[in-house]
């Protein structure tokens, strides 16, 4: 299993070199970036500046998505961080659900970033590309012929495809064994479907971590079920609560969701936290004392999971970082 870290954008300069280099040195080898461009400030830059700092870490947005940048603009952004990184940049794409929605937009079709990210891959690797709003072809000079990875961010039976079908891995922002499986399954299939070696998916759990009481958890990452329930009521409104398509342990923890405030996405002081439970806290996140984290991480292994990245973001990253780095990834490491 690999092991990866995610910053969102108000993670300071000085800081954020200070935790890369700790966790590559601790045995990490990805470095995700929310990609909110109102929530937070600009990811790429933060990239960049890290990328200067590490040797081996891989670095890419948690998720980007079609509607915010120009096509070839992204692609020369993506193209650009690949080759000054020897190779170490990697895209997740979404359909932009708080990226656009806090400016009033609606999320994009699943058709709009299966295209994206089809054509954002072939302009880094070089190639002529043309697409909406740009009818003559867009080459790239100076690119290296780099075949960029891209994950798909996907919950509901139709993303899962997309990913499956899309993406050289899915996206998963939930750490429970079974729901992965679920999703990973789904996935697989559609790869399959399609002429794709389902063997080669590659399958990310996205989420909190903590290290201590149990209590102490569930208070420091409850802000998290409550960012998956607002995807999750999406696919709620999509396919309604009664149906076989998205299983019922998913769905029943949003009946009594209110609302959600996307100006406080993905973040602690959110308001709309009253309908999450600890058991689905402890559900959700990998919580408690080392050999829980490693019972958890286990099960996600055994569930196909291929990449646990955690949300580092509460205060107590130095710690998660470390005793990851000294208890959790060497075990993993003895197995592989």
């Amino acid at each position: 299993m690999e092991f990866g870290i995610c910053f969102k954008g108000f993670v300071e300069a000085d800081r954020a070199r200070y935790l890369v280099r700790m966790a590559e040195h601790a045995g990490f080898s990805y470095c995700w970036f929310y990609d909110s461009h109102i929530l937070w400030r600009e990811a790429y830059p933060a990239m960049a500046m890290l990328m200067e700092h590490t040797q081996k870490m891989r670095f890419g947005p948690l998720v980007t998505n079609p509607e915010v940048r120009d096509w070839s603009l992204a692609a020369s952004l993506f193209g650009s961080l690949a080759k000054q990184s020897g190779g170490r940049f990697e895209i997740a794409v979404g359909r932009g659900d708080s990226s656009l929605r806090v400016m009033g937009k609606k999320p994009t079709s699943l058709d709009r970033v299966a295209e994206f990210v089809h054509k954002v891959k072939a302009m880094v690797r070089g190639e002529a590309v043309t697409y909406e709003g740009c009818p003559n072809p867009v080459q790239f000079p100076w690119s290296v012929g780099y075949d960029m990875p891209a994950w798909i961010g996907a919950y509901g039976p139709l993303a899962l495809k997309c990913a499956g079908e899309n993406a050289e891995g899915v996206v998963l922002q939930i750490a429970e064994p079974g729901l992965c499986k679920w999703f990973a399954d789904q996935c697989k299939s559609a790869a399959q479907a399609v002429g794709r070696d389902p063997q080669k998916f590659r399958v990310m759990a996205a989420a909190p971590a903590y290290f201590g009481s149990l209590e102490e958890g569930v208070e420091a990452t409850k802000w998290f079920p409550a960012m998956v329930g607002n995807h999750v009521a999406d696919i709620v409104e999509k396919y309604g609560k009664d149906t076989d398509l998205v299983p019922h342990s998913l769905t029943n923890y949003v009946e009594k969701r209110s609302g959600y405030d996307y100006s406080k996405h993905g973040q602690s002081d959110n308001p709309f936290l009253d309908f999450i439970t600890p058991d689905i806290v402890q559900s959700f996140c990998v919580l408690g004392q080392p050999q829980d984290h490693v019972r958890k991480l286990n099960e996600l292994k055994e569930a196909g999971v291929t990449q646990f990245n955690i949300y580092l973001d509460n205060g107590d990253e130095e710690n998660i970082i470390a005793t990851y780095g000294r208890e959790i990834i060497p075990a993993f490491s003895r197995k592989a």
